[in-house]
């Protein structure tokens, strides 16, 4: 999500308070909204001993850490997010997201969940000026990697980082059991209820063609690996892929002194009408999931299927170099390694324009669902209902990748192919790039956190309070405290 115009960084502001006076003022507003602020929930006991967790939120980007704050303001404490990554590297921001801004308008929220004192533009007016958020177009993704990590430690939600779920699977007592690998050393945890905000990849994998795959790594790379581009200076590179991304790391390779780069588009046309910008309004966003399967499959199945466009400054990004070519209604048909005349290794690519050649090949070619793919899901991988599972679309919208998606209860909750069979996975709630079929923008998108998360965690309560009926039931009956004192006569 980002724009490619050249952005000189702001210069920060010396007056480092307002930062801290920020801070302590959105503490402020959080406990102002507080109500209600009776605690409702009792620990479960795990079969270990230990008190189970209440949620646990594997991923802590922007949607995890968005997800962990609702939780907290509805007074559900008893959670943890973990993340892969080390602290402040979480999510795409400071790896592989390529871009110099996002692509998001600066004015929209995300995280703060409508509490105006958390929003970025709060953060960022106490950290460079109004004058400077005034004059700002787009908001740099160092600037946004900051801010999440800021929101983080405002709201206190805890994160445990450089921890990867291995394993999730059935347990005692209504419970699931995750599989944690943190510092080499496994640990076992125990949760009612657990959350997958991870990101785009988080229901299969970043998908390039099997002959591409099947090349030496150091001949091709996904725009989603780390990558050397100054390894790249004086080489010939071939992106495939039109997206943003792939125009990104295109820029990327120019930047670093490519000979040439050249970027292949399988449309006639690259795709530059980003349909988000027309579907994120209130209506949509908010109700797309409460339509039936068949609006909400014409609905998602034209959006995706157009794939995401790319603002003028992304293009221009590239365009700006004499070495950057852009080959339309050129998809690859195979790829091979050969010898150069220099005795180097390069690869050949065979395409419907005929043949070429390059050193280093980058594929922009996004995700593919493959639930078996994930350790997480590994144990109920075959048993996740799809689209395909529960909906048949009408010849002319069909389209087999996106009928891999899962399909997804009103609650964002896994639902088995078979019932009956793992339902144990009613209890996983899936918040990432694989919603968006059965809920337009919602896990990996900037534009829809603040109508996704609240629905989200709507449903996350729903099911706990549910679990403890019986509970609530017995002290309703129990409750005794009287309001007033009346004299005896």
């Amino acid at each position: 999500m980002a724009d490619g115009s050249q952005v000189s960084p702001p210069v920060k502001s010396t007056h480092s308070e307002t930062l801290a006076e920020l801070t302590a003022r959105a503490r402020d507003d959080l406990d102002r909204i507080a109500h209600p602020r009776m605690p409702w929930l009792e620990p479960r006991i795990a079969p270990d001993g230990t008190q189970a967790l209440d949620v646990l939120v594997i991923g802590g980007g922007q949607s995890g850490i968005g997800v962990a704050c609702a939780l907290l303001r509805a007074k559900v404490s008893n959670i943890l997010v973990v993340d892969r990554a080390p602290r402040d590297q979480e999510g795409p921001w400071l790896s592989f997201a390529r871009m110099r801004t996002l692509r998001s308008p600066k004015d929209y929220t995300g995280p703060d969940l409508d509490l105006p004192s958390l929003g970025y533009q709060a953060w960022h007016e106490a950290r460079y000026g109004t004058a400077h958020w005034q004059s700002l177009d787009l908001i740099l993704r160092e600037d946004w990697a900051a801010y999440l990590s800021w929101v983080r430690d405002t709201t206190g939600v805890p994160v445990q980082n450089d921890t990867e779920a291995t394993d999730i699977a059935p347990a005692e007592n209504g419970l699931l059991a995750v599989t944690l690998k943190h510092a080499g050393h496994t640990q076992l945890r125990y949760a009612r209820k657990i959350v997958l905000a991870t990101g785009q990849d988080g229901a299969g994998e970043w998908w390039m063609p099997d002959f591409v795959k099947a090349l030496p790594t150091h001949l091709r790379a996904h725009a989603a690996d780390t990558i050397d581009f100054q390894s790249l200076r004086g080489l010939r590179v071939a992106v495939l892929g039109a997206g943003a991304s792939a125009f990104d790391n295109a820029a990327m390779a120019l930047e670093a002194g490519a000979a040439a780069v050249t970027l292949y588009c399988r449309r006639a046309e690259p795709q530059v009408v980003q349909p988000y910008r027309l579907i994120t309004f209130e209506g949509f966003l908010r109700h797309l999931s409460d339509l039936d399967d068949a609006w909400r499959w014409r609905f998602m199945s034209h959006v995706l299927g157009l794939r995401e466009g790319f603002p003028q400054p992304t293009y221009d990004r590239c365009a700006t170099h004499t070495a950057f070519h852009l080959q339309s209604g050129s998809p690859w048909l195979s790829a091979s390694v050969q010898q150069a005349p220099d005795g180097q290794d390069e690869v050949l690519i065979q395409t419907p324009g005929g043949p070429a050649t390059a050193d280093f090949l980058i594929c922009g070619t996004g995700v593919e669902m493959n639930f078996a793919l994930r350790p997480e899901l590994a144990r109920l991988a075959g048993n996740i209902a799809t689209w395909a599972d529960r909906y048949t679309p009408p010849e002319e919208e069909r389209h087999d990748r996106l009928a891999r998606f899962p399909y997804l209860a009103p609650d964002y909750s896994l639902l088995p192919r078979v019932p009956g069979q793992t339902d144990w996975m009613a209890d996983i709630h899936l918040f990432n790039i694989a919603s968006t079929m059965s809920f337009g923008p919602s896990g990996s998108s900037i534009n829809a956190m603040t109508t996704a998360i609240p629905k989200l965690v709507a449903g996350l309560t729903r099911g706990l309070f549910e679990g403890d009926l019986d509970r609530h039931w017995a002290a309703l009956k129990a409750y005794d405290t009287p309001q007033a004192v009346i004299p005896r006569a």
